[in-house]
């Protein structure tokens, strides 16, 4: 059975649960909407849940930002993915992205379940850190200029973490 997962954000204006078949915190995203938007440290860590599972209580008090994302030329797009926040204390509260309908990313820094500690972390979006940012790798961490190939579950099940 999934593990349901309590979240809020930082005033309690916005409460919320969804159920997560991956609830280990081991991605760590240096890009710049990330450490903009989440803060963290300088990184933001996204876990996985079931979008149908998802329940939130003060949505009022919601508002959605699309991150403008720009190429190499200078081209500028709007992202699909929809980052939900509390428009009273801005506390990021997870992603959603049409993308992959079916799955929401929480912020793990907004969910007040205690997770569990990860074996080892996969640094993410490296080539768009802060210079100000020295990212703390340790010996069974991964680093990667931009994404990795392995998905959330596949990084869960590989480990034997998926929790049926």
């Amino acid at each position: 059975m999934p593990l349901t997962l309590q979240g809020s954000c930082r005033c309690g204006a916005v409460r919320f649960s969804v159920a997560s078949h991956t609830p280990q915190p081991y991605q760590r995203c240096y890009c710049t909407i990330c450490r903009k938007t989440a803060g963290g440290g300088g990184y933001a860590i996204n876990i996985m849940g079931v979008a149908a599972t998802l329940k939130v209580e003060g949505s009022e008090a919601t508002a959605i930002y699309r991150a403008e994302i720009r190429d190499e030329a200078g081209r500028c797009e709007v992202s699909e993915g929809e980052r939900h926040f509390c428009t009273l204390c801005a506390t990021a509260l997870w992603v959603w992205d049409p993308n992959w309908p079916d799955l929401v990313h929480p912020f793990a820094s907004a969910i007040d379940t205690d997770l569990p500690v990860p074996p080892s972390r996969v640094h993410l979006m490296i080539a768009f850190r802060a210079p100000w940012v020295e990212p703390q790798v340790g010996p069974d961490d991964l680093c990667f200029d931009l994404y990795p190939a392995q998905s959330i579950e596949d990084w869960h099940r590989t480990r034997g973490l998926w929790i049926e």
